[in-house]
């Protein structure tokens, strides 16, 4: 070390303005101060917890429904007018009152002795009832005026005092399974398209039925740009090539016999023999039963 650098050091004369030596030791950095270990959280038990007791503002606790309780789009289509999804659609136009009140809440319980208006008619829900007939020829579902053939309502009259209809369609010479119910949720079920229940069709033709028509049949057929799914199709045992049986999901008969027509065979008779399940044993023709409590439930979860 020469003299002028201990001289300023020792702060006799003015330090030099250069940069001092990079060797020079760095005075230690202070430790940043670190607060308490942080413990661990449960993010699933504090989420759970974060919704039982987070509420929305102004929002009452949920009440639990009572035995004798009924949501109010259910009364509706209880009472035979509409299904309960239509149901939905009036409450929330303020169409329903409850006791006088519009109620447009979705999910509104109607207690025993409410009176429920619905576009200003009183309503009053019936019980369910679901009946099966074994439909005879000469009888149709059409409801036109003079028309030249019964209605089938004519043979479950007296079954019921509640106002039933059938589900699906059937022309005069259509014979086997048909059910009439006011349960209005159940014929919108049964009418769909995509419904998932299967029904057996025996299908009497003019002619014996080709076995390559037969193997078409089965791959599905195509209808008015439609394609017609077949489950099953075959000639009944012990009985001439004529008499076919079909399984298909479809209720409406006119599909039926359209498939068919469209291999030129003409439909002489169709019975349904099966419907999502329920069969004709023990019901002859032209009479009817109710249906049990394990058949409506089967029903319902098909």
């Amino acid at each position: 070390m020469n003299n002028k650098e201990g001289n300023n050091k020792r702060g006799g004369s003015r330090p030099n303005s250069s940069r001092p030596s990079s060797n020079k030791p760095k005075p230690a950095m202070p430790k940043r101060a670190q607060g308490p270990k942080k413990a661990k959280i449960n993010t699933k038990a504090a989420e759970e917890a974060a919704k039982k007791i987070e509420k929305k503002p102004n929002q009452a606790p949920k009440r639990a429904k009572a035995k004798d309780e009924i949501r109010l789009n259910k009364y509706i289509a209880n009472s035979g007018v509409c299904s309960r999804r239509d149901a939905d659609i009036y409450i929330q136009s303020g169409n329903v009152k409850v006791n006088g009140v519009p109620v447009t809440e979705m999910g509104y319980l109607v207690k025993p002795g409410d009176e429920v208006n619905f576009d200003g008619v009183k309503l009053t829900p019936e019980k369910k009832v679901y009946i099966l007939l074994n439909k005879p020829k000469n009888f149709t579902t059409a409801l036109d005026e003079g028309q030249e053939f019964r209605n089938v309502l004519e043979l479950v009259k007296g079954s019921t005092t509640a106002k039933i209809a059938a589900v699906g369609r059937m022309d005069k010479n259509t014979t086997g399974l048909l059910l009439f119910t006011n349960d209005t949720d159940l014929i919108r079920k049964f009418s769909l398209p995509n419904q998932k229940s299967s029904k057996i069709y025996q299908v009497s033709l003019d002619k014996n039925l080709k076995f390559e028509d037969l193997e078409k049949i089965s791959k599905g057929v195509v209808l008015d740009g439609h394609r017609v799914f077949v489950e099953e199709v075959s000639y009944i045992e012990g009985e001439a090539k004529s008499e076919i049986g079909l399984k298909l999901k479809t209720s409406n008969v006119k599909v039926v016999r359209s498939i068919f027509e469209h291999f030129d065979y003409d439909v002489l008779r169709i019975d349904r023999v099966a419907f999502a399940g329920l069969t004709k044993k023990n019901l002859p023709r032209g009479n009817w039963r109710l249906l049990t409590e394990q058949e409506i439930i089967n029903l319902k979860n098909i």
